[in-house]
């Protein structure tokens, strides 16, 4: 091929995809009730065998391994574990063991690596070395043929899919599904009430227009606050990491009791708060954060149930009736992820390709 019919085929190339920014991150968020589908349907059944398994050991004690959105979702399973099955829980530090050559002792804890690639050195080598250390390991990704599974004791498949963009979406989601089986299977909880969340999972992404009309408010930001409590507080750092990620605004998420003490001086009425208010508990302990930021003049998002989005600036319903708080966060992200995709599309740039990021991470 000459130099001119290269440029020519590059300029047609490069007007292709200029056509569809975004295209792989949309297919993807698309795909999320499916996914949840087949993890109700094809891995339902090897997760609880997986939990059988490990409550058998009977574990004293949970540590969470994980990065970036991975370590979104292992929040969400410390709320689970603190509370749905009263274990202390924690999220590890893995230069302590990578960097530091700390050896902790820890005989009959279970510890979960999360992770969708399974393939980050410090993950393989923190999980190698706490099995040797005597740990009860578990591993949770989208690659059962991964070195992370490979090194663990034993493994749950998420059956996401392959994911191409940078931005996870569909594996973030598969993952909470999957971790709230599994510790549901550990107690031997009734999972029923999941069987609805394909369908308003559909429900919220069939609302994308909705969502495109709310991020034209956004799309000059230069800051972002999110928060939460509870149940959404994982939901809010997945929320600030998606928007950080993709459309490069700085993004601030902190759990609303943090956020009074101290950060709630630079919230004022130009950069926008996002609050995540689950129906429960949660949504019950963020109401005077809500309050405060209304006495702030704060443009206030929430994304939540109908009477918080009538009282704030603007907002998105979720159909949540009915659904468990520990379940909801499966819901609450994906008008977040939407906004964070549209925001992006607002501002000229692409979300399947944010600068300076790979697919997989490795961190050491």
């Amino acid at each position: 091929m000459s130099s001119t019919q290269n440029e020519r085929h590059s300029a047609r190339h490069s007007e292709r995809h200029s056509e569809q920014p975004g295209r792989i991150m949309r297919g993807e968020m698309a795909e999320q009730p499916a996914v949840l589908r087949r993890i109700l349907a094809d891995a339902a059944p090897r997760i609880r065998e997986t939990a059988a398994a490990i409550a058998a050991q009977k574990p004293r004690f949970v540590l969470l391994t994980a990065r970036g959105t991975s370590d979104n979702a292992a929040l969400y399973a410390k709320y689970l574990i603190e509370i749905r099955l009263g274990l202390p829980c924690g999220l590890t530090s893995m230069s302590t063991i990578t960097a530091y050559g700390a050896r902790p002792d820890l005989s009959d804890v279970l510890v979960i690596a999360v992770s969708q690639s399974g393939g980050s050195p410090d993950l393989v080598d923190s999980t190698r070395a706490a099995r040797r250390a005597g740990a009860i390991t578990l591993a949770v990704t989208n690659n059962p043929d991964s070195p992370l599974a490979a090194v663990s004791e034993h493994h749950i498949d998420i059956l996401a899919g392959p994911e191409k963009a940078l931005p996870a979406t569909k594996t973030y989601t598969a993952s909470l599904l999957a971790l709230y089986l599994f510790v549901e299977g550990l107690r031997g909880g009734d999972v029923s009430a999941a069987g609805a969340l394909p369908e308003l999972a559909d429900r919220i992404l069939a609302r994308q227009d909705e969502v495109r009309l709310l991020a034209s408010r956004y799309r000059f930001a230069e800051r972002m606050v999110i928060t939460s409590r509870g149940y959404g507080y994982p939901t809010a750092k997945e929320a600030a990491l998606k928007l950080m990620e993709t459309s490069y605004i700085p993004a601030l998420s902190y759990s609303g009791a943090d956020l009074l003490h101290g950060p709630l001086a630079m919230v004022d009425n130009i950069s926008p708060v996002i609050a995540v208010v689950t129906d429960g508990r949660g949504g019950q302990a963020l109401q005077p954060v809500l309050d405060r930021l209304r006495g702030r003049g704060a443009d206030l998002f929430v994304v939540g149930p109908k009477p918080q989005v009538d009282a704030a600036s603007a907002g998105f319903v979720l159909p949540v009736e009915g659904v468990p708080e520990e379940l909801q966060p499966i819901l609450e992200i994906l008008p977040l992820q939407l906004l964070a995709y549209e925001v992006t599309i607002a501002r000229g740039q692409d979300p399947d390709a944010p600068r300076a990021l790979a697919k997989v991470t490795e961190t050491h």
